[in-house]
């Protein structure tokens, strides 16, 4: 179904690997229009519970954008990438569903966009990130300034945003910019087994975890009446009914999602 992409389902996981070793699974316009299709598909599919991102390989998760489809490009056209490469990333970002990041190698440029765009990363032990879009005369233009600074701070991420300097597994773990870091060959499994707890919970509740989190960096947003309003919305669904009901009789809960 996809040139660029590997796809698999297994019990409510959808696995995205990003398949250009050859090319680092580097990000060019076929990889973001296919990577908007798999993301649309985690919002349309019941049976997709929750994802993981990551990149074919042990070198590389994404080692940055395709410089060549720079070249040449106008001011208007630069915009014009940007806006398409951030309203992707927004889509991962804003997903009801959880999109976990396996970073195995390197997060570079757009490759470290697209991990913080997900709700939370695991890394490899040979991981590293950064943002070198300064030795190109650039910025990083897929939501990089924003997200790296939510993450680990302003001084931190000016100093890696200006400097173009990488940072290693440990310190993306010290700086909070991964939740794991471990052997590559453990970095998909345990990504599986944190997403099988997510899943067993309340799907209605999960989604609006993520809704409300997301408020927090929302300018347009009070995150307060943000959280109040789904907290309220929530004592509208059967999963709450379920779930207090499980609870006081003091046995497992089987949400619906509804």
């Amino acid at each position: 179904m996809y040139q660029t992409l590997l796809t698999s389902l297994q019990n409510g996981i959808f696995t995205i690997t990003i398949n250009r070793p050859d090319k680092l699974n580097a990000l060019n316009q076929l990889v973001m229009q296919e990577l908007n299709q798999a993301i649309t598909e985690v919002y349309e599919h019941a049976e997709i519970r929750s994802a993981i991102i990551t990149g074919a390989g042990n070198k590389a998760f994404v080692a940055g954008a395709d410089i060549s489809e720079f070249v040449g490009a106008s001011v208007e056209e630069g915009k014009a990438l940007a806006k398409k490469g951030q309203d992707i990333f927004f889509r991962i970002e804003r997903s009801p569903k959880p999109i976990v990041a396996c970073v195995n190698g390197f997060a570079l440029g757009g490759g470290c966009e697209l991990a913080m765009s997900c709700h939370f990363r695991l890394a490899s032990e040979n991981a590293k990130f950064g943002q070198p879009e300064v030795n190109l005369g650039l910025i990083p233009g897929y939501g990089g300034t924003q997200r790296l600074v939510q993450l680990i701070g302003k001084g931190r991420a000016l100093e890696m945003l200006m400097s173009a300097s990488m940072i290693d597994a440990a310190t993306a773990l010290q700086y909070g910019l991964v939740n794991y870091v471990l052997p590559a060959e453990e970095l998909v499994s345990k990504a599986i087994a944190i997403l099988d707890t997510i899943n067993s919970k309340a799907p209605l509740a999960v989604a609006k975890c993520i809704e409300s989190a997301n408020a927090v960096f929302d300018e347009t947003k009070n995150g307060y009446l943000v959280e109040l309003n789904t907290f309220g919305d929530c004592f509208g669904t059967a999963d709450m009914k379920e779930g207090t009901s499980a609870f006081l009789e003091k046995r497992k809960a089987s949400f619906q999602g509804k």
